[in-house]
């Protein structure tokens, strides 16, 4: 099989640690992977602003980019699940071929590669950062307001992973307050949503948010920045793959 990396704006333009790292990961997995050098945005910010027309040509062009291959892998849950869940309506003369075959990267590892074992070590203790996108829209874990058996994919991965120890956050997938269009016209609202997530985490006593959304990451990281915080932010990828680069 041939996976396709699909790598977000804002991965690329502020953590391309976390592009090299989920590459890395997916070749240290034996997957054969390709960098299709005409992608661009999936159209997510637009479609999340109102500006559908706008959307549209870029989901035409993802599409387009990614339709041959036989996954499409990235490490974003709100950019995945944009695709899969808004492009049937954006592209409604042509059916969209890749909304049936993209994953979010751990997800596609869980569910499709299923590893059993990863030559990394972290001996660090980490506390799960779970988006709302990748909880409940990508089902990444059991959302708490439901009376369902507890089980969470990004804890599955980061178990096969040595010396770690992982602990979560009580609420422990209330939202973090990033929300994209909604920590720029909520930016008070939001600000301090990120502070209480950020405190529940250091409250677990990790050294280390892990999450598999960047944009949660990068709203808790700037929180922690501009008050001086004692706990850092770290991709999932960036640990499975061993590729860590601490700001």
């Amino acid at each position: 099989m041939q996976v396709a990396l699909f790598i977000p704006c804002y991965v690329n333009a502020v953590f391309p640690e976390v592009g090299i790292a989920s590459l890395r990961l997916l070749e240290q997995l034996g997957i054969d992977v390709v960098y299709p050098e005409g992608q661009t945005c999936c159209g997510q910010p637009m479609g999340n602003a109102g500006f559908e027309d706008e959307a549209r040509h870029l989901a035409e062009n993802f599409d387009r980019v990614f339709r041959k291959y036989d996954y499409v892998v990235g490490p974003s849950a709100s950019c995945v699940s944009f695709v899969r869940d808004h492009y049937g309506r954006l592209l409604p003369k042509k059916p969209c071929e890749t909304e049936r075959h993209v994953y979010e990267i751990c997800e596609f590892i869980h569910d499709v590669v299923r590893p059993t074992h990863l030559d990394v070590s972290f001996p660090h203790k980490v506390s799960l950062q779970n988006s709302c996108h990748g909880v409940r829209l990508l089902g990444l874990s059991s959302p708490s307001e439901r009376n369902v058996p507890y089980m969470n994919k990004l804890r599955d991965l980061l178990s096969l992973v040595r010396d770690i120890e992982i602990v979560e956050p009580e609420r422990r997938d209330e939202c973090c307050g990033f929300g994209g269009m909604f920590s720029v016209e909520e930016h008070a609202v939001s600000g301090q949503m990120g502070r209480d997530k950020v405190m529940r985490h250091i409250e677990t006593g990790a050294e280390y948010i892990v999450g598999a959304d960047c944009s949660c990451l990068m709203h808790q990281n700037g929180i922690i920045a501009r008050e001086g915080l004692n706990i850092k932010t770290l991709h999932i990828s960036q640990i499975l793959s061993g590729y860590v680069e601490t700001r």
